[in-house]
């Protein structure tokens, strides 16, 4: 790997070891993708021909990890860089594909799979009662089946608590673990995902709102001489995006019609990152809620407002040893060198890094939803 940057590989079904030498040395290249709101993937791919010891190896792997009776390959991969190690992915092997070589030269078997959700989405838990239990203690509770994979759960209360009264309504599982953390998720206008870290083989499971706060990154430089720190960047403005979101909500005491009331843009889910906000250009009748309780009708409101904002996106590539550190997703950054209506924090939405011999680059998505950057100086 590069000067300063060191890949560690562990593997194993139950015991997660570090990777032999015969496998690294035929590791070519490995993909991390990481997405707010998705899970994570990862593709690792080896060179090897029809008579290496790696070929069995891997294949012998996948198939013992495809056995019900025995758990599956897990995968962990972290990146020391300047003595500091960082996590970079944890989850487990899903496929194995392998394209022999011709005349003569190597083939390639790769090696793909996703973040540690993938075994959260293994059997449907359909039925199972969660009485007078608030959505925070029910993520917490499917969650703590998964401690084994060293998963700690982070679950944030919703902005409207609202714990059902047993003699009303006993909410029950739908789906499996993945599916019914998702529809939790979706209902609070939340976003449920594993982190890797802060230790190798540990894994924070967060629900709640998209952090949009905090210290932000490293500053991304475009345009700014030797300071420039991004190989490509550009941006992207949809002034059609934004979207004022009315709840009909209807009084249990009152006969009356279900009262229209407005989400307004600006929410504790969508914190300013830009001075002017996004138009609103459509407006969203929820009539269905007019069905349901009053603080799950403005939880539907705010959730519909908080996906319809981030009017502004931009995409770039950077090469991580010239910027200096790896960027994260889920994580602010600023922009300097763009101008006006595009300096500034934002959230980074996704990261793909790519790892190959004497090579570390990523490429990232960012989103905002406002322009013109409300700090009057960007944090480099």
């Amino acid at each position: 790997m590069l000067k300063g940057i060191h890949l560690t590989l562990m593997m194993g079904p139950a015991v997660l070891v570090p990777a032999p030498s015969l496998v690294m040395d035929a590791l070519d290249s490995v993909e991390v993708t990481t997405a707010s709101g998705s899970a994570s993937g990862f593709q690792l791919s080896f060179q090897f021909n029809s008579r290496s010891a790696l070929n069995q190896i891997l294949l012998i792997a996948g198939v013992q990890a495809a056995s019900a009776y025995t758990p599956p390959l897990r995968v962990l991969m972290f990146v020391t860089m300047n003595g500091t190690a960082q996590p970079l992915f944890d989850g487990v092997m899903t496929h194995i594909a392998v394209q022999p070589g011709a005349n003569g030269s190597s083939g390639t078997l790769s090696m793909t799979g996703e973040d540690l959700t993938r075994m959260m989405d293994n059997y449907d838990w359909s039925g199972l009662p969660y009485a007078a239990m608030s959505i925070e203690a029910r993520v917490a509770l499917i969650c703590a089946k998964y401690a084994s994979f060293g998963i700690v759960p982070l679950p944030v209360s919703a902005i409207y608590p609202d714990t059902p009264i047993p003699a009303e309504k006993i909410p029950a599982h739908n789906g499996t673990d993945l599916e019914y953390l998702q529809e939790l998720a979706h209902l609070c206008g939340y976003v449920f995902y594993i982190e890797p870290g802060p230790a190798p083989g540990t894994s924070v499971a967060y629900f709640g709102p998209e952090i949009k706060v905090g210290v932000p990154q490293p500053a991304l430089n475009v345009d700014m001489d030797a300071y420039t720190n991004v190989e490509s960047l550009s941006f992207n403005f949809d002034s059609t995006r934004g979207v004022l979101p009315i709840v009909y909500v209807q009084l249990p005491v009152a006969h009356v019609p279900a009262l229209p009331i407005p989400i307004p843009a600006s929410n504790p889910l969508q914190p300013p990152l830009g001075l002017l906000p996004s138009p609103l250009t459509r407006v969203s009748l929820l009539k269905d809620t007019a069905k349901l309780k009053p603080l799950e009708a403005l939880k539907r409101g705010v959730a519909e407002a908080a996906r319809s904002q981030d009017a502004v996106s931009a995409n770039g590539e950077l090469d991580v040893l010239r910027y200096g550190r790896m960027l994260k997703a889920r994580q602010l950054v600023g922009v300097r060198g763009a101008g006006l209506a595009y300096d500034g924090l934002y959230y980074v939405q996704s990261v793909k890094s790519t790892l190959k011999r004497g090579q570390f680059k990523q490429s990232f998505q960012l989103s905002r939803n406002g322009l013109i950057s409300i700090t009057p100086r960007v944090p480099a």
